[in-house]
């Protein structure tokens, strides 16, 4: 899993908010291998305040989608998966960091895909191979 951590662009001004708003700036990048963060930032100040993010200790969110069905309140993540891993960048990275996150999708190489149905094994093969 990676995850990109941007600053927010300034919005519009106030008095012109039909005007587009200028684009966030990446700063730096958390990938979860091996069980491990690899936190990537060009700017050193970033770098530190993103490691410190995901230092391992627990995460403790009011967040509904970790919750048992039936609860309510905080509730505390243990570090080590990638469960604590997503926790981190979306509720200690913006902390520490005044960054907000976003998840990227990695590449899948291979597996159905049901619109690829007229493609031979073979043409399927060369594909994957040419990538």
């Amino acid at each position: 899993m990676k995850v990109e951590f941007y600053r927010p662009g300034p919005p519009p001004p106030a008095d012109r908010p039909d005007a587009e708003a200028s684009l966030p700036t990446l700063v730096g990048v958390a990938t979860w291998t091996d069980g491990e963060p690899l936190v990537q930032s060009g700017d050193e100040e970033v770098r530190a305040a993103l490691t410190r993010a995901f230092r391992r200790t627990p995460v403790v969110t009011d967040d509904a989608s970790y919750r048992r069905l039936g609860t309510h309140g905080e509730v505390q993540i243990p570090p080590g998966d990638l469960e604590w891993f997503r926790a981190a960048a979306f509720v200690r990275a913006p902390v520490e960091a005044g960054v907000e996150a976003r998840l990227v999708p990695g590449v899948t190489e291979g597996g159905y895909d049901p619109a690829a149905g007229y493609r031979t094994f073979e043409d399927s093969i060369e594909r994957l191979s040419s990538q």
